[in-house]
Protein backbone atom coordinates (compact mmCIF):
# COMPACT_ATOMS: atom_id res chain seq x y z
CA UNK A 1 0.00 0.00 0.00
CA UNK A 2 1.35 3.39 -1.03
CA UNK A 3 1.46 5.79 1.87
CA UNK A 4 3.15 8.97 3.07
CA UNK A 5 3.09 9.73 6.78
CA UNK A 6 4.26 13.00 8.29
CA UNK A 7 5.26 13.41 11.91
CA UNK A 8 7.27 15.70 14.15
CA UNK A 9 4.92 18.61 14.47
CA UNK A 10 4.01 20.20 17.76
CA UNK A 11 3.97 23.35 19.83
CA UNK A 12 7.20 25.34 19.96
CA UNK A 13 8.14 28.82 21.12
CA UNK A 14 9.28 31.49 18.67
CA UNK A 15 12.94 30.98 17.86
CA UNK A 16 12.71 27.26 18.48
CA UNK A 17 13.23 24.31 16.17
CA UNK A 18 11.35 21.26 14.96
CA UNK A 19 12.21 18.47 12.56
CA UNK A 20 9.39 17.07 10.45
CA UNK A 21 9.58 13.60 8.94
CA UNK A 22 7.87 12.26 5.85
CA UNK A 23 8.07 8.47 5.72
CA UNK A 24 7.07 6.58 2.62
CA UNK A 25 5.80 3.03 2.37
CA UNK A 26 4.96 1.03 -0.70
CA UNK A 27 7.38 2.91 -2.97
CA UNK A 28 10.97 4.16 -3.05
CA UNK A 29 10.89 7.79 -2.01
CA UNK A 30 14.38 8.59 -3.31
CA UNK A 31 13.14 8.14 -6.88
CA UNK A 32 10.60 10.92 -6.40
CA UNK A 33 10.73 14.65 -6.07
CA UNK A 34 9.43 15.55 -2.64
CA UNK A 35 7.89 18.82 -1.57
CA UNK A 36 6.71 20.24 1.71
CA UNK A 37 3.64 22.45 1.68
CA UNK A 38 1.83 24.19 4.50
CA UNK A 39 -1.61 25.60 5.02
CA UNK A 40 -2.68 27.98 7.75
CA UNK A 41 -6.36 28.44 8.65
CA UNK A 42 -8.06 30.71 6.14
CA UNK A 43 -5.06 30.68 3.82
CA UNK A 44 -4.18 28.90 0.63
CA UNK A 45 -1.72 26.05 0.60
CA UNK A 46 1.82 27.37 0.33
CA UNK A 47 4.83 25.56 -1.11
CA UNK A 48 7.67 25.55 1.43
CA UNK A 49 10.57 23.50 0.10
CA UNK A 50 11.41 20.73 -2.31
CA UNK A 51 14.12 18.23 -3.09
CA UNK A 52 14.59 16.55 -6.44
CA UNK A 53 15.47 12.91 -7.02
CA UNK A 54 18.92 14.27 -7.82
CA UNK A 55 19.19 15.80 -4.32
CA UNK A 56 18.82 19.40 -5.43
CA UNK A 57 17.06 21.39 -2.70
CA UNK A 58 15.04 24.56 -3.23
CA UNK A 59 13.19 26.79 -0.77
CA UNK A 60 10.45 29.32 -0.63
CA UNK A 61 11.53 32.87 0.15
CA UNK A 62 9.75 32.88 3.50
CA UNK A 63 11.81 29.97 4.85
CA UNK A 64 15.12 30.33 3.02
CA UNK A 65 18.02 30.27 5.46
CA UNK A 66 15.88 28.82 8.26
CA UNK A 67 14.58 25.49 6.90
CA UNK A 68 16.56 22.59 5.46
CA UNK A 69 15.14 19.70 3.47
CA UNK A 70 17.06 16.42 3.30
CA UNK A 71 16.72 12.73 2.55
CA UNK A 72 17.59 9.53 4.33
CA UNK A 73 17.45 6.90 1.62
CA UNK A 74 17.94 4.02 4.04
CA UNK A 75 14.92 5.15 6.04
CA UNK A 76 12.85 6.02 2.94
CA UNK A 77 12.29 9.39 4.58
CA UNK A 78 12.52 13.09 3.80
CA UNK A 79 13.05 15.56 6.62
CA UNK A 80 12.32 19.23 7.04
CA UNK A 81 14.51 20.81 9.68
CA UNK A 82 12.92 24.06 10.81
CA UNK A 83 14.97 26.54 12.81
CA UNK A 84 14.31 30.07 14.04
CA UNK A 85 10.61 29.42 13.91
CA UNK A 86 8.20 32.35 13.77
CA UNK A 87 4.52 32.63 14.59
CA UNK A 88 3.80 32.93 10.89
CA UNK A 89 5.19 29.42 10.38
CA UNK A 90 2.14 28.06 12.21
CA UNK A 91 0.31 25.76 9.82
CA UNK A 92 -0.55 22.21 8.89
CA UNK A 93 2.47 20.83 7.04
CA UNK A 94 2.08 18.27 4.25
CA UNK A 95 4.60 16.29 2.25
CA UNK A 96 4.07 15.43 -1.37
CA UNK A 97 5.94 12.94 -3.54
CA UNK A 98 5.76 13.29 -7.28
CA UNK A 99 7.11 11.54 -10.34
CA UNK A 100 5.85 13.21 -13.50
CA UNK A 101 7.05 10.38 -15.73
CA UNK A 102 5.03 7.84 -13.79
CA UNK A 103 2.07 10.14 -13.29
CA UNK A 104 2.40 9.53 -9.57
CA UNK A 105 1.46 12.18 -7.01
CA UNK A 106 1.11 11.19 -3.36
CA UNK A 107 0.17 13.25 -0.30
CA UNK A 108 0.39 12.66 3.40
CA UNK A 109 -2.24 13.61 5.95
CA UNK A 110 -0.28 16.48 7.46
CA UNK A 111 1.30 17.36 10.78
CA UNK A 112 0.44 20.47 12.78
CA UNK A 113 3.10 23.00 13.67
CA UNK A 114 2.19 25.73 16.13
CA UNK A 115 4.66 28.47 17.01
CA UNK A 116 3.51 30.40 20.03
CA UNK A 117 4.78 31.70 23.34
Amino acid sequence: QVQLVESGGGLVQPGGSLRLSCVASGFTLSRYGVNWFRQAPGSEREWVAGITSGEHAIYGDSVKGRFTISRDKAENTVYLQMNSLKSEDTALYFCNAIDVRLGANYWGQGTQVTVSS
